[in-house]
């Protein structure tokens, strides 16, 4: 039998009566309801974010890690714009204050990267400046070059460099770079006077001279100018004020009106006049070490996930008898002061009860089951209306009042 919940009283002053309190709620029908504090543990558990997080941290973290690790190798180990010697770099080892100096003084300076923009920008009577030749050491590339007009100026040249662009030069002993006196007749070195130079010292073929014993060496070659110099040190941002150093380089660089400033910044692809891809830089088996990770950190992924199981029903802890439910939620509407949601709940069951049995049929609206209430119990239509839709009350009184006259409406209902 299903029990009933108490009559409401002024003392709860929200408690439903016991023929509509009841009505509507799963406690009226006896089904079992937890307490309160245990109405977190009825529910089926379901994945939160925070535990979502949790589970996956450490997958995400290995994973980012990994990520992290293969950019920086490849920003660190890629050469970039800006190093040594660089005509737009204002780094120490750069050469963009001498290019300044230059320019100030009128002359064209053309940066390029490649042996393709050299050949773009070189014109007859221009000076080539090639410097950072181990990124140029193709022999196509070099040929190319050799083959563009004007005087050359090679800085720190390498081997293969050397041979393709100043025949008949060879390298000697290695030098300290410190300041030195040019000890020559070059005019460019002798108005300089003292200059940071050394590194590589060379030997000159017939009929050129060597300054700077042998760091700095010049003569004609193919009916043109040639300079090969052991060091760039003098020409570099850092050390362009010291000596005579900013007279020599100027004195060098700037002896033709046009100058091409070729200082590749990364290797090139042999015979494209390119630069080399990220892709033509990596190793050759890079690619299956990135499979062999992707694979491993899914392996790590599958194993370290949790995966939920089906919904498990669990049995209530406690059975709570109705009247102590319609008294819980009566005591809850009064601390708020909910009277309309009260209000509310008594009219919609007592509706239920009512309705039923005023055998109404089609649509069922507010005025049509006012109009039943009254032909069924004699009472006025108005104040029928106000009994079931009428405003919430004002105060406990007029909510104890209103449970009444519903009370009393549907024995009538019942009854007649």
């Amino acid at each position: 039998m299903i029990p009933d919940a108490p009559a409401p009283s002024p003392s709860t002053g929200a408690a439903p009566s016991s023929s509509t309190g009841a009505a509507g709620s799963p406690a009226a029908a006896g089904v079992p309801v937890p307490p309160a504090g245990d109405a977190a543990a009825s529910r089926p558990a379901s994945p939160r974010t925070a535990d979502i997080w949790r589970r996956w941290r450490g997958v995400l973290g290995v994973l980012a890690a990994m990520i992290l690790i293969a950019t920086a190798t490849v920003l660190l180990s890629q050469p970039r714009p800006g190093g040594y010697l660089d005509p737009e770099a204002t780094t120490p080892g750069g050469a963009h204050a001498l290019v300044q100096l230059l320019r100030d003084q009128g002359v064209d300076v053309r940066p390029a990267r490649t042996a393709g923009e050299a050949r773009a920008q070189a014109v007859p009577g221009s000076l080539l400046l090639v410097g950072r030749t181990e990124f140029l050491a193709e022999e196509s590339l070099l040929r190319e070059i050799a083959s563009l007009p004007g005087d050359r100026l090679l800085v720190e040249p390498v081997t293969q460099a050397l041979q393709e662009l100043a025949p008949g030069v060879s390298a000697g002993a290695l030098t300290d770079v410190k300041s030195r006196a040019p000890e020559c007749r070059i005019p460019a070195a002798v108005k300089a006077d003292t200059a940071m130079i050394g590194g590589i010292s060379y030997n000159p073929p017939q009929g050129w001279t060597g300054c700077y014993n042998g760091s700095l060496i010049s003569g004609t070659a193919d009916g043109r100018t040639v300079t090969v110099l052991g060091s760039g040190e003098f020409m570099t941002n850092r050390r362009l004020a010291g000596d005579g150093d900013a007279a020599l380089a100027m004195n060098l660089a700037g002896s033709r009106p046009v100058v091409v400033w070729l200082v590749p910044s990364v290797p090139q692809i042999q015979g494209s006049g390119e630069r080399a891809s990220l892709q033509d830089l990596l190793p050759a088996g890079i690619g299956w070490a990135a499979l062999h990770l992707l694979v491993a950190a899914l392996l790590v992924a599958l194993w370290r996930g949790r995966r939920l199981g089906p919904v498990v029903a669990e049995r209530l802890p406690v059975v709570v008898r109705a009247s102590e439910t319609a008294e819980g939620r009566g005591r809850l509407y009064r601390s708020r002061k909910a009277r309309d949601r009260a209000a509310a709940a008594l009219r919609s069951a007592a509706l239920e009860r009512i309705v039923p049995r005023l055998g109404l049929a089609g649509e069922i609206t507010p005025a049509g089951v006012v109009a039943a209430v009254a032909t069924r119990t004699g009472q006025d239509a108005q104040q029928a209306g106000a009994v079931l839709y009428g405003a919430a009350p004002l105060d406990d009184a007029g909510l104890v009042a209103l449970a009444g006259d519903l009370d009393i409406l549907e024995r009538q209902v019942r009854d007649s």
